[in-house]
């Protein structure tokens, strides 16, 4: 690995430390974006080896390629069976084999078993035991063909997953870099928590005045979303609760809502139609709301006295739905000391029956990258360091991952 690669390696965490990917670059004029793709990758601790076909060539270098990935680039197969030699049946073949951008016909060769560029050569040698994952990119039109659809649905059947597009501009896009990475993850990740099922909730709940104000918090949903993404990375079925507002998640199923009564409707009704393992509440729902809600917009001219009145108490209906799910509760205070703190978290456990709440401070946890908590069960209280939420989604799913097994 080159010098300059080294200094981004493993830099967003370890997700892909030890994975070899290939990524196979046909001739789309978004072999572009690869660049930023293969660095991404790296980043997240993934050895990047790119195979170009010669139309990807006049679009985009492979010194571009060989510079992002600090690798030689596979523009030909020659004497030295590069095919065999990256998706061969070996000990050091790869771990997953990306074709992106496909094109319309590298997606239909590969359906057909034609291995005539690197592209699809490298696809064939590695289809009977390697993963391989396909972003399509293409006009519209082309995505809509039948054959194209038919080979793609052929495809699918024999294994092989699809990431994206996303259509704009009347063009089936290329997949952002960050949800191409989020399914290799998630593709990749080891899996202890297959065949569980998670509920997690994530955002600042809005409990509304009148058409166009409302009171809310400074949560972004950045934590819920980070337990709900590590949860799925591990193999979980997930439906993530987010409100409307929050950070943005690749979570296949999502529910957005926007007041505490939305959030409780949501939550009972997920409970009430599925048996779940898990349950993590990190949103930070409001604990008042108006009494009273107008139906016109206030005029800004008048005073404006607001009488509020509790929220309905989400976290003391989960037990009472299913007694038996792990309940993980968040607890966010203000102004406190660490005594404090913990001794708040432990009248949730008591009056929720949560089996571990995640105490923190709200002048730490909420709008940022990092949070800094507390572990805490009805007899043990453990503080855990500073550190980004995404790690930190990692260590309390251990943790879970432990008292579920």
């Amino acid at each position: 690995m080159l010098h300059h690669v080294r200094l981004i390696h493993a830099t967003k965490s370890k997700k892909l430390l030890g994975k070899k990917i290939i990524l196979a670059i046909p001739g789309s004029i978004a072999a572009v974006e690869c660049v930023k793709l293969a660095r991404e990758l790296i980043r997240h601790g993934a050895e990047v080896h790119a195979v170009m076909s010669e139309s990807a060539q006049k679009i985009i270098h492979p010194y571009a390629m060989e510079f992002a990935t600090g690798n030689p680039v596979v523009t030909e197969i020659t004497g030295f069976i590069e095919h065999v030699e990256l998706a061969g049946e070996h000990e050091n073949s790869a771990d997953l084999i990306l074709v992106c951008p496909a094109t319309a016909n590298t997606i239909s060769k590969i359906a057909c078993g034609i291995d005539d560029t690197p592209v699809t050569t490298v696809v064939t040698t590695a289809f009977a035991h390697i993963p391989i994952m396909i972003a399509p990119a293409m006009h519209s039109s082309m995505y809509r063909h039948p054959i194209v659809r038919e080979n793609m649905e052929k495809l699918k059947k024999l294994g092989v997953e699809f990431i994206g597009p996303k259509f704009e501009e009347g063009k089936a896009k290329v997949a952002s870099t960050g949800e191409i990475v989020y399914h290799v993850i998630k593709k990749l990740h080891r899996k202890d928590l297959k065949g569980r099922r998670v509920l997690v909730t994530a955002g600042a709940t809005r409990e509304y005045i009148d058409p166009i104000r409302f009171i809310t918090n400074k949560s972004s949903g950045r934590m819920g979303v980070a337990m709900a993404e590590e949860a799925e990375f591990r193999g979980a079925e997930v439906t993530l609760i987010r409100t409307e507002g929050s950070v943005q998640s690749f979570v296949e199923n999502q529910i957005e809502v926007e007041t505490v009564e939305e959030m409780l409707r949501a939550i009972e009704n997920e409970l009430m139609g599925k048996k779940y393992d898990v349950v993590v509440l990190a949103a930070a729902v409001s604990d008042f709301r108006p009494r009273e809600r107008a139906e016109k917009k206030i005029k800004s001219t008048q005073a404006l006295t607001l009488e509020l009145i509790p929220t309905p108490k989400i976290i003391q209906r989960v037990k009472e739905i299913q007694p038996d799910v792990l309940l993980v509760g968040f607890k966010a205070e203000y102004g406190v000391d660490e005594d404090e703190l913990i001794s708040r978290a432990r009248e949730q456990i008591e009056k929720a029956k949560s089996d571990v709440v995640i105490a923190n401070r709200g002048e730490v946890a909420f709008g940022g990258e990092e949070n800094e908590v507390f572990w805490v069960t009805g007899d043990k209280a453990e503080k855990l360091p500073r550190m980004s939420k995404r790690e930190l989604a990692e260590r309390l799913w251990d943790r879970i991952c432990t008292m579920l097994h």
